[in-house]
């Protein structure tokens, strides 16, 4: 059992990002562990940043993780992920949804969306992993499901058993979209 782990999940608004962090929630509270998460959503209905962060362990006393201190970052948005890196602790995970939303000053052309992103955070985490989870979702069935092909993904590189994120999914995701979300699972838990 690991004595304790912290991520952070950030993308923006309307990504599936908070029902992914429910599904870790699920998944950690079934394997036996204390949990805290927080949320935050910032004009996520119009594209703004959603993050939220989940600590487990044998004894959480707050749901907020430290600059530098998380274990794992999941970025559904190239630019999240960017604005998020110093969180993510010196030999941490860094999983990163390739793809990118321009935020509202980008769209009112009051700023660029930065140039390689993913470059420029590989010279820093060279083991960053960057996926095309909209593309592996699209080709699922639904682009929708990108969320869970990122939470499978993770799950792969975490270690809480399979059978409870399955678990998990069916817990949290509505019937009609399971078989979708079981398919994303599957393909994000295989990279």
């Amino acid at each position: 059992m690991l004595k304790s782990m912290d991520v952070l999940m950030v993308g923006v608004g309307g990504q599936g990002t908070i029902l992914a962090s429910k599904i870790l929630v699920h998944v950690a509270g079934a394997a036996g562990y204390d949990i805290k998460m927080s949320e935050i959503h910032g004009m996520a209905q119009r594209g703004g940043s959603v993050s939220t962060q989940v600590r487990l362990g044998d004894k959480v006393y707050s749901p907020l993780i430290e600059e530098g201190k998380a274990d794992a970052i999941l970025a559904f948005e190239k630019l999240e992920a960017l604005r998020w890196l110093p969180y993510l602790k010196k030999g941490g995970s860094l999983i990163i949804n390739d793809q990118a939303i321009a935020p509202v000053p980008v769209l009112a052309g009051l700023a660029e969306y930065p140039e390689d992103i993913n470059g420029y955070i590989r010279s820093r985490v060279p083991g960053m992993l960057a996926v095309d989870a909209l593309k592996i979702a699209t080709e699922c069935g639904n682009p929708k499901a990108a969320n869970v092909v990122l939470v499978g993904v993770l799950a792969k590189r975490l270690p809480l058993p399979k059978e409870l994120w399955q678990k998990a999914l069916e817990a949290r995701v509505p019937a009609k979209f399971l078989e979708i979300n079981k398919a994303a699972f599957e393909r994000g838990y295989n990279l």
